[in-house]
């Protein structure tokens, strides 16, 4: 086998599985709800087409996931029995990763798409207003092709990122840079404090602005406090 460790323990056997590159997070995808091929590459955007379609393929093989092609061909891709077991493991590597990487690496590695995308699949609707809401996250920091982006939440249809303008009014505006919006999501930061600093300016709705840390939602691994090696 290809980068076979070699070893009968069954450490070395998992790791041979699941930590080629990208695989933990192809897996992190599939646990939060992503099934088809966009989806996921938009939960990974720095990781290549070619090279999803390859991990796909092994973590089939590897009995990981099962993948289903509907009427038109196109596949939906779900965790296995296998595959599910490995929720508290990925779970675990995402708590001690809050706990014991330092915050300032985790906080150069920011992505405008992938908290946008994270962000609407943890906004809680529950407190706002039973009707469509549309708000615009404004970065101001990042060029003019990056700095828009807008959570959609509709009580019918969930929540959803847009890239580009939906052509909605919007409800409120949210406008800081992508480093205090990414600390507020990891539960680095709150809103009420970055408010107070003026480095996030809400305009709008002030009911939604007063409200926004709790339907914001936030990583999952929000809660866990960072810790001194």
């Amino acid at each position: 086998m290809r980068g076979s460790y070699g070893q009968f323990c069954p450490v070395a056997m998992a790791s041979e599985v699941l930590c080629a590159r990208w695989t933990p997070l192809v897996v992190r995808e599939l646990m939060c709800g992503s099934t088809r091929f966009n989806d996921l590459r938009r939960g990974v955007p720095r990781m290549s087409p070619s090279l999803l379609s390859k991990r796909l393929v092994e973590m089939e093989a590897a009995g990981l996931i099962d993948a289903v092609p509907d009427a038109r061909g196109i596949k939906s891709y779900r965790l296995t029995k296998a595959g599910e077991e490995l929720r508290p493991i990925i779970m675990s590597l995402g708590s001690w990763g809050q706990r014991w990487v330092e915050t300032g690496p985790t906080l150069d590695n920011l992505d405008p798409e992938l908290l946008i995308w994270d962000m609407h699949r943890c906004l809680d609707p529950t407190p706002l207003p039973a009707r469509r809401i549309c708000i615009q996250v404004v970065f101001e920091d990042l060029a003019a092709e990056k700095r828009d982006n807008w959570l959609i939440i509709d009580p019918e249809t969930g929540a959803e990122a847009c890239y580009v303008d939906p052509g909605f009014d919007v409800d409120l505006y949210a406008e800081c840079s992508l480093r205090t919006m990414t600390a507020i999501w990891l539960g680095l930061d709150t809103v009420a404090a970055a408010v107070a600093r003026a480095d996030l300016v809400l305009s709008g709705d002030r009911e939604i602005a007063a409200m926004m840390q709790k339907w914001l939602g936030l990583s999952p691994f929000a809660k866990d406090k960072k810790q001194v090696a």
